[in-house]
């Protein structure tokens, strides 16, 4: 059973008040995880395919391969690993806020995490199957019982989860490259039965196949729980030094992690991306996370020099305002544009369109996102799931 306390206001040097940063994070980590799913979508198999490795290897040898290779690696995992130290963020500001109003905790936020959790099972089952929300659901629930505990605790578990997780990246890795090529049972790419079933299958068909293989296709939060766990409470140690203020020490811890996350990141991301497909998850679950460190400090220099915003910050504010209903919406735009039931362009599309048409439809559900994101927020105050979540706690 959840315990829960009433607990003093935490140290920190975050601000009570709304920080413009973090939504523009928000914002830039939703459309940069698009830049990573866009490619499931619209791959042999989609979903199944990247258990099967049709998405295939970081390649140069022509420059539509250099040119989706560059765009993958810019990407992959990056944003997601942002997205999670985020959600900590958020996290710890909900704690902060019940804290000052001297309300249990984790109280009411308990409910919210689980409520998460079935919008995520619903996403995964109707839209998509490399859902995060579950995965960030359950963490939510340990970490929130965690900052009842001293800080020294939640850091000690921190750092654990931390060495947890290389360890067995690490091993799996060192499985991957010491097996003999051409081990592979599928060959290396996607069956023609789950390349037909996303090409011209019935959506009844495809949730059919979701649920019959839902045990492999939720592998990635199980993986990756330690890191998770680690990338939240990383979120609430940084929300706590004030890292997402407007202040000049928010800016010098920005500006070490500028250093720090790129300095060590890109390095590693080439290094793995030039070994080949055995690291790659070495190269998404390990050398990802440090780049993801590196962009939230970039973007924080970028926004620290903005004096006035336009419409690309006013947009990504707002999509970072209605984070949930912008990740939904984007999925399932791509979900209607790939698919058979949609127009089926994946199986439409194949050279010489290939990666240009790809790229070019993370363009435009971006746009949309956008537009949309500010065109609703003109009207309303929350975005449309989030109205429906808030409607549903009230209950």
């Amino acid at each position: 059973m959840t315990e829960t306390l009433r607990v003093p206001a935490p140290t920190t040097a975050g601000s009570p008040k709304r920080l413009a940063l973090l939504d523009v994070l928000r914002g830039v980590a939703i459309l940069g995880t698009l830049m990573t799913n866009v490619w499931v979508f619209t791959g042999p198999g989609a979903e199944w395919g990247v258990l099967q490795g049709s998405l295939g290897e970081t390649s140069f040898g022509s420059f539509p391969d250099a040119a989706e290779s560059v765009f993958r690696l810019l990407a992959d995992g990056k944003f997601l690993s942002m997205l999670t130290i985020l959600f900590g963020v958020g996290l710890a500001i909900q704690y902060g806020s019940a804290a000052r109003r001297g309300q249990p905790w984790p109280g009411r936020y308990k409910w919210r995490a689980l409520f998460l959790f079935g919008e995520g099972a619903v996403h995964f089952v109707l839209v998509f199957a490399w859902d995060v929300l579950m995965g960030y659901a359950v963490t939510a629930l340990l970490v929130a019982w965690l900052l009842t505990r001293s800080e020294r605790a939640w850091r000690r578990v921190m750092w654990w989860a931390a060495g947890v997780h290389l360890t067995v990246i690490g091993l799996l890795t060192a499985a991957l490259a010491s097996a003999p090529a051409g081990s592979s049972p599928d060959g290396g790419g996607a069956s023609r039965e789950v390349v037909e079933l996303y090409a011209h299958g019935s959506w009844a068909d495809q949730i059919a196949f979701r649920l019959e293989n839902a045990i492999a296709l939720r592998m990635e939060p199980v993986l990756t729980f330690f890191l998770l766990l680690f990338l939240f409470l990383l979120g609430v140690r940084l929300f706590r030094a004030g890292a997402f203020g407007a202040d000049e020490a928010a800016r010098r811890i920005r500006a070490r992690m500028l250093a720090w996350g790129l300095g060590l990141g890109v390095p590693l991301n080439v290094a793995v991306a030039v070994g080949g497909g055995d690291f790659f998850l070495l190269g998404r679950y390990g050398a990802a996370p440090l780049m993801a460190v590196g962009y939230i400090g970039l973007i924080g220099a970028v926004v620290d020099r903005v004096r006035r915003p336009g419409p690309l910050m006013n947009g990504l504010t707002s999509v970072g305002r209605m984070a949930l209903s912008g990740y939904v919406a984007q999925n399932v735009i791509c979900m209607l544009v790939s698919y058979g039931i949609g127009l089926g362009l994946a199986a439409e599309l194949g050279e010489p369109w290939r990666p240009w048409w790809v790229m070019g439809l993370w363009a435009a559900v971006s746009v949309v996102l956008l537009v949309g994101s500010t065109l609703w927020l003109r009207r309303f105050s929350t975005g449309p799931l989030e109205s429906v979540q808030k409607w549903a706690l009230r209950r």
